[in-house]
């Protein structure tokens, strides 16, 4: 079952328009940078911020391809005792073991690829673009430089583990979707 999530989730998350087409997950400029999107925008700089969004989105999917295979691996360690807690848990019971086996794994193997990815659709150069150009506007008081591959990470994964959950409540709840003998034998 969480094999079959996780393949499902993972297909999802880095086809293209995975994280960009789909609202919940969409990656958006950081809460803290939503005065700069406002102002860029203001000023007619809006394309270059809807690029830095795009390229983001784009990284994150180029990303995702890599999460199955360290979701099997961890599914492939499970214990009996980890299976039985995760059959008698909650709803979220094998989304929150994956995040607890995997997130360490994911950050490691998420980053360095969101870092060519961005770099690869020039999103590091709208990116300082977008910062550079608000913190030389007279009106800005406090400089932004947020660390835009940690960010994208940091959402990816966040983004990823929403499929997850979906996929575990769709299995658990729905008997259709348990696709094997065993699951619904299970």
């Amino acid at each position: 079952a969480l094999q079959i999530g996780a393949k499902n989730a993972t297909g999802k998350v880095s086809a293209v328009n995975g994280f960009f087409g789909n609202a919940t997950i969409k990656i958006l400029m950081p809460p803290e940078a939503k005065k700069v999107e406002n102002t860029l925008r203001e000023i007619g700089m809006g394309s270059q911020v809807d690029n830095a969004i795009l390229s983001m989105n784009r990284a994150a999917e180029d990303a995702s391809s890599k999460a199955l295979d360290i979701f099997v691996n961890a599914i492939k360690s499970m214990s009996i005792q980890d299976g039985l807690s995760i059959l008698q848990g909650g709803n979220d019971a094998a989304t929150q073991y994956l995040k607890s086996k995997t997130t360490a794994s994911l950050t490691a193997a998420f980053r360095p690829i969101i870092q060519v990815s961005l770099d690869k659709v020039n999103a590091t150069r709208y990116w300082a673009i977008v910062f550079n150009t608000y913190n030389e506007l007279p009106t800005t008081n406090k400089k932004v430089n947020p660390d835009l591959p940690a960010y994208v990470t940091e959402r990816a994964l966040n983004g990823v583990f929403v499929y997850i959950a979906d996929e575990e409540a769709e299995i658990r709840l729905n008997p259709a979707a348990r696709v094997t003998d065993l699951l619904k034998k299970v």
